[in-house]
């Protein structure tokens, strides 16, 4: 028997009670790091959230935030910010994840000029068009840049706005409460 299959979208706001648990355990049981728990206290609105069901069950996510991305000598870009990509062991491999990002991003694409995530499996990500940066990095806040050497995995991927990039030079994104990247 051929299981069903489908993708959908919502934001922080219009999820139910019932699907934040789901997204909370996939996430839970995809990387089994607690700070999952919390995921709905740093994102409690804003979030646009991208959820694939395998026979009724969410099986993956991810979730797109904002976030203000500034290459070296380039202007302030507006950025989906991709954060709790997750699948359930049980379905990775099966083409969830990958299907879920391809949907995101033509989502995105008419609402922002660049994605970026960070992420310890580039390898996942570059056949679906990820490219990894590979210039300094570095936070902006009222004191100034901060940099963030020690950084890796950052990855960013081209959309329709996307301007000329050279992955090679700086690139600076503004601070959060609590996080750089």
């Amino acid at each position: 028997m051929k299981e069903s299959f489908y993708l959908t979208s919502a934001k922080t706001e219009d999820l139910s009670a019932a699907t934040r648990a789901s997204i909370v355990q996939v996430c839970l049981t995809a990387h089994q790091e607690e700070d999952f728990r919390n995921l709905f206290t740093y994102v409690p609105s804003g979030g646009w959230h991208f959820l694939a069901y395998g026979d009724e069950q969410l099986v993956s996510h991810a979730l797109v935030t904002t976030r203000w991305l500034q290459p070296e000598g380039g202007a302030v870009l507006k950025t989906a910010y991709v954060d709790a990509v997750a699948t359930l062991p049980a379905y990775q491999g099966r083409g969830y994840g990958r299907t879920l990002m391809r949907q995101l991003a033509n989502e995105i694409e008419q609402e922002y000029a660049i994605a970026c995530l960070e992420t310890d499996r580039p390898a996942f990500y570059i056949p679906l068009g990820w490219e990894l940066w590979r210039g300094p990095l570095a936070g902006r806040s009222e004191q100034g840049l901060i940099s963030t050497p020690e950084q890796h995995g950052i990855m960013v991927l081209r959309l329709p706005q996307t301007p000329e990039l050279d992955l090679e030079r700086g690139l600076t994104i503004e601070c959060q409460p609590g996080r750089i990247w």
